[in-house]
């Protein structure tokens, strides 16, 4: 909401919000610890790869018209200022604290609720993990084992530092690491209670678009890994 209402194209704005919550540096370091530089190294570059080519073809199919009409709205309205070529007016330190705090107040009195129901019902279906029933039934790699995994993973949520113990229990089980690794990464940027709070600022079509470019490239990317080991 706020890379929107500063008048920042949707592509950087998801390319932002694709690759935050895949990849950052207690992450990357535990993911060292557990499997090697290797798969490391291929899950920095999927999660840049993610953001990058997901922010430009959203660039390429001009996004910003899918957003929700107060977000559209506020897009549009900087968009004339942003391009002039006049002189941008100043604002004094108190008009700049006056503005960050309307920002504050409007944004929280939009999201709060969806913060609540979305991470609760994370939370809630968290505990539920079957675990020992993807032991069992995902772990002879077959081909339909890794969209599988993706699809379980939509309903969870939670950030990438704290799947790491979840996906080190998985591959000591024997699941393989393709298939663990897109299980993961679809829990942590592809989960069921972000879109909820997702929803506030974008359209359903918007969703679907940013959900199938997710869930497809962390199909891929378990196939990939899965054939390589």
């Amino acid at each position: 909401m706020g890379f929107t209402s500063a008048g920042i194209p949707i592509g950087i704005t998801m390319s932002f919000l694709l690759t935050s919550p895949l990849i950052n540096e207690m992450a990357v370091l535990l993911l060292l610890s557990l499997v090697g530089w290797q798969i490391t190294l291929i899950y920095i570059f999927v999660g840049m790869a993610v953001g990058i080519i997901g922010g430009i073809f959203l660039d390429l199919i001009h996004a910003e018209k899918l957003l929700q009409p107060f977000a559209l709205k506020a897009y549009q309205s900087v968009q004339p200022t942003i391009h002039s070529s006049d002189n941008k007016p100043t604002l004094s330190l108190y008009e700049r604290h006056e503005f960050a705090k309307h920002e504050l107040l409007d944004i929280f009195r939009r999201v709060w609720k969806w913060v609540f129901i979305g991470v609760g019902l994370g939370a809630a279906l968290h505990g539920f993990l079957p675990v020992s029933w993807i032991e069992t039934n995902l772990g002879s790699g077959q081909w339909w084992s890794v969209p599988l995994a993706v699809l379980l993973g939509i309903p969870l949520y939670s950030n990438a530092t704290g799947v790491i113990p979840v996906m080190e229990s998985l591959i000591t089980k024997g699941l393989p690491i393709g298939t663990t690794l897109a299980f993961c990464m679809s829990t942590v940027a592809a989960s069921f209670p972000e879109f909820i709070l997702l929803k506030q600022v974008m359209t359903w079509r918007l969703l679907a678009i940013i959900f199938t470019l997710l869930l497809a490239s962390f199909t891929v990317v378990g196939w990939t890994l899965n054939a390589i080991n």
